[in-house]
């Protein structure tokens, strides 16, 4: 036994590394959502609303853009597990769960900023993607994906 492992040693380490990589890759991801959840209950009050809307003559003291960008990548492993799932077909859930996490961050930024100002409300907020990176194996891979979101943060007077 321990001849055929000395023979295929390189395989080997390539498949530790890989398990290794994808187990560090996968507690970090879980740390990140950790964070968004709890930054979410916190910023739940701040409403954000996607439709137009008005408010009587007085009631509004301002009105302003926010807006949160976050760039995300995927790790080299979830990469290389992606790539394979491309030769088969079907969903690539590290790409689904890179663009989850780069939305929710980027939402999450832009709340954060209108809290800062004072806003109780974010109207009409937009989301815009795009990739920054490409893989250094495929010309078609996606290395990370930035999300800008932005939108009208209302500050009112009170009543």
């Amino acid at each position: 036994m321990l001849e055929i492992v000395l023979q295929n040693l390189d395989l080997v380490i390539f498949l530790a590394l890989m398990v290794i990589g994808y187990t560090a890759g996968s507690i970090a991801e879980k740390r990140h959502y950790a964070s968004i959840e709890q930054r979410e209950r916190e910023l739940l009050r701040l409403m954000l609303v996607n439709a137009s809307g008005s408010y009587p003559d007085g009631r509004v003291k301002s009105a302003f853009l926010v807006s949160g960008s976050a760039v995300i990548s995927v790790d080299y492993f979830k990469r290389f597990l992606a790539m394979l799932r491309n030769l088969f077909g079907g969903r690539v859930r590290a790409y689904e769960s890179l663009l989850d996490r780069s939305r929710r961050e980027a939402i999450l930024r832009m709340k954060e900023e209108a809290r800062a100002k004072g806003a109780v409300m974010i109207m009409n907020m937009r989301l815009e993607t795009s990739t920054i990176g490409t893989s250094d194996t495929s010309k078609n891979g996606i290395g990370c994906v930035e999300t800008l979101a932005y939108g009208t943060a209302v500050v009112l007077n009170p009543q």
